[in-house]
Parts: structure tokens; C-alpha cells; sequence
């Protein structure tokens, strides 16, 4: 017995905006940062490291330029706003803190950190689009966010670029490395903590 094929294939495909080819390309580059730190962990060569921090750096331009884009097309969808938290996980989430991790931050209480880091940037992406609806107030735009966004986190990829630049990375990491318990803190971990606090916090920012 033959198989049907189906009615319309590739009707994902064909659901897309422009914008969300933006949003798709905002999640190769944070699969981009990805796999050049894992280059940078096996050649021990910085370049990787830059590469890393730059592909982040080309995943917020991706980010601005989507939503930009539906702005201007009057065209937004579920689907967009879906796919928009799960490539920022990957870009401003996961990324830096595997960033962070490749620049030595490889301790055990620097992981549960980093873990934290995502973990509250999944949950503000999680928190906002749940809440989206209301924090409009019945418009069609989101007023203010709750929290930082997580592509704020840009901020601490600079700082690991510029630690990279200076040398600072690996053994030599600024701050040092604390034994606790037998294990190992780099004090330079805690601004993700920092970060991923005021991600999940109540702090009302407008949104431009």
C-alpha cells in the first residue's frame, strides 16, 4: 500500500516573515560561538575566543534587525515570538556561558553559576512570554520588561573578550581562584550570578 505524501510540505517554511530569517540567523551564530569554543578548548588558540565573542556580538545585531523588521512589516506571530526566546537561549543563554567556560571557568562552583546564568535567562524568556498579553495593557506593544533582557548579557562577553586580549583567561583569570570545600570558585563567575539575578527580578525596564 502507498504512502500519502502530505498536502503541503514545507508548510512551516512558508509560515515564516522575514523577520524570523533574522531570528533563525541569530541562532546559527550562537551555535557559531558554540563550536568555536570547543575549537578554542582543543588548538588553545585565542583567535577561536574572539571568534566566539564576535558571532555573540552578530547574534544581537540579528536580534535588533528581527524585531526591527516586524516592526516595520506589521507582521508578528506566535511562531516568531517562540522561535525569538529559543535562538536568544542559545546566543545570550547558553553561549556566554560556555564563553565563560572555555576562559577557565571550569570549577565546580563556577558551573553551578553558569548553570544558574541560564537557567534564570530560560526562565525570563519564559516569564515574558507568558506575560506578554498583560504587560501591554491591551496594545499591541509590550510596555516594559520585567527583569533584564537577556541580551544584556553582551556585556559580560565583552568583558571576556577584553580578558582574552589582556591574557587574563584560563590559569591567569582576573580575580584569581578561591578553594572551597575542596573545590573550585573563580570570584570573575559571580557577575553571571549578578547578571542572571536581575534577569529573573522585578525590576521594571521600558522597552524602547
Amino acid at each position: 500500500m502507498a504512502t500519502s505524501l502530505p498536502k503541503k510540505p514545507f508548510s512551516m517554511i512558508r509560515e515564516f516573515h522575514l523577520a524570523d530569517w533574522f531570528t533563525l540567523a541569530n541562532a546559527v551564530c550562537g551555535v557559531g560561538a558554540l563550536f568555536s569554543v570547543m575549537t578554542f578548548l582543543e588548538v588553545q588558540d585565542a583567535r577561536h575566543m574572539y571568534f566566539a565573542c564576535g558571532l555573540v556580538l552578530a547574534a544581537l545585531v540579528f536580534d535588533v534587525l528581527d524585531g526591527n523588521i516586524a516592526r516595520w512589516r506589521q507582521k508578528t506571530s506566535i511562531l516568531g515570538r517562540e522561535l525569538d526566546s529559543l535562538a536568544d537561549v542559545i546566543s545570550f543563554g547558553v553561549a556566554p556561558a560556555i564563553i565563560a567556560y572555555g576562559c577557565g571557568m571550569q570549577g565546580l562552583y563556577d558551573r553551578i553559576v553558569l548553570a544558574y546564568f541560564v537557567a534564570c535567562g530560560v526562565s525570563r524568556l519564559a516569564r515574558y512570554n507568558v506575560t506578554a498579553e498583560t504587560l501591554s495593557q491591551g496594545g499591541d506593544k509590550v510596555k516594559y520588561f520585567e527583569g533584564t533582557p537577556i541580551p544584556t548579557s553582551i556585556v559580560l562577553v565583552g568583558v571576556l573578550a577584553l580578558a582574552t586580549a589582556s591574557g587574563a583567561i584560563r590559569q591567569d583569570l582576573w580575580f584569581g581562584e578561591l578553594r572551597l570545600l575542596g573545590f573550585t570558585l573563580h570570584p570573575l563567575v559571580l557577575m553571571f550570578a549578578v547578571s542572571g539575578s536581575l534577569m529573573i527580578s522585578r525590576i521594571r525596564i521600558p522597552k524602547p
